[in-house]
């Protein structure tokens, strides 16, 4: 007899879907990771959290988002009211990630945060929660790769095997390889850190290097119904061109340390308080590539 990873009978705990559950604690993970991170670097714990109120929820609507725009023949005409039912599954990722940092530095500039040492404080926990989120496709015995016969492979039961495919029992846990990959970049990046050779702001873009090439090996394996761009899977597509983009930046702009470049976790030492006005906050530098005020012996050489 082959031996075969099983597969969950049902996806509820009660009243409680296991995706959302998997979702919800990979957020969790993911705000306290960041906020030890920022701790260590000088800055004030609450300020991730405060983050996360604003970055969590556009997180969700943008993976949501990105789904409905990838995969919108699903629901379109015979499905529509299953556009909104998000626990049966249908977050993608890259969605996920542009809607939520993008509102994420928005509210930590308000507060006063330089988004090179805020970007790298979050980034291992954010692949901590795509490890975790990936166990509710497991839950909904969704997104798993090509049939095979491996000691590991994933028994799905008859009713969720796509069409074409119902005499094959077992497939890749795509799922699976997705969450390992997640767990070891997230290591990679905490030990890189650590280390202090790398400019401040190049935590987070390995991160997103990282995810994009463990994804597209990922996405070439999986047989769900897909929207496809000359014959290639959409995300294949996205994935390729992130890594691409991610090794021309750093090609660019430099990946190794260099003297000057500063861990500071505020402009100017500025730290928000509770008690200044949002639009009074908003720090005029900050971004990813600013440079260091040359000192006095420095200027007019």
């Amino acid at each position: 007899m082959l031996a075969f990873l099983p597969s969950p009978s049902d996806n509820h705990w009660g009243p409680f879907h296991f995706y959302g559950l998997c979702i919800a604690l990979g957020v969790f993970a993911a705000v306290e990771i960041a906020t030890r991170r920022w701790h260590a670097r000088g800055g004030d714990p609450d300020d991730m959290w405060a983050i996360a109120i604003w970055a969590v929820p556009a997180g969700l609507i943008g993976a949501r988002i990105y789904h409905l725009i990838t995969d919108w023949r699903t629901y379109i005409p015979d499905h529509i009211s299953g556009m909104v039912k998000v626990w049966d599954g249908g977050l993608g990722i890259p969605g996920g990630i542009i809607a939520g940092v993008a509102v994420g530095i928005w509210v930590g500039r308000r507060r006063g945060m330089r988004l090179p040492p805020g970007l790298d404080a979050v980034a291992p926990g954010m692949a901590v929660a795509q490890a975790i989120g990936r166990w509710g496709n497991w839950f909904n015995q969704e997104l798993f790769g090509r049939p095979t016969t491996l000691p590991w492979g994933l028994r799905i039961d008859l009713a969720h095997r796509p069409v074409g495919y119902a005499q094959y029992a077992t497939f890749h846990p795509t799922f699976l390889y997705e969450s390992l990959w997640n767990l070891a970049l997230a290591g990679a990046l905490i030990l890189l850190d650590r280390k202090r050779v790398v400019r401040p702001g190049r935590i987070f873009a390995l991160y997103i290097g990282g995810y994009a090439f463990g994804r597209f090996f990922v996405e070439a394996l999986r047989v769900d119904h897909a929207s496809l761009i000359l014959g290639i899977r959409v995300n294949i597509w996205v994935s390729g061109i992130a890594f691409i983009g991610v090794c021309i930046y750093l090609a660019v702009r430099g990946l190794r340390r260099r003297p000057g470049d500063s861990d500071e976790p505020y402009v100017d030492g500025h730290r928000f308080s509770p008690d200044t006005d949002l639009d009074e906050a908003e720090p005029d530098d900050g971004g990813v590539d600013a440079e260091p005020e040359p000192s006095a012996g420095e200027q007019g050489g």
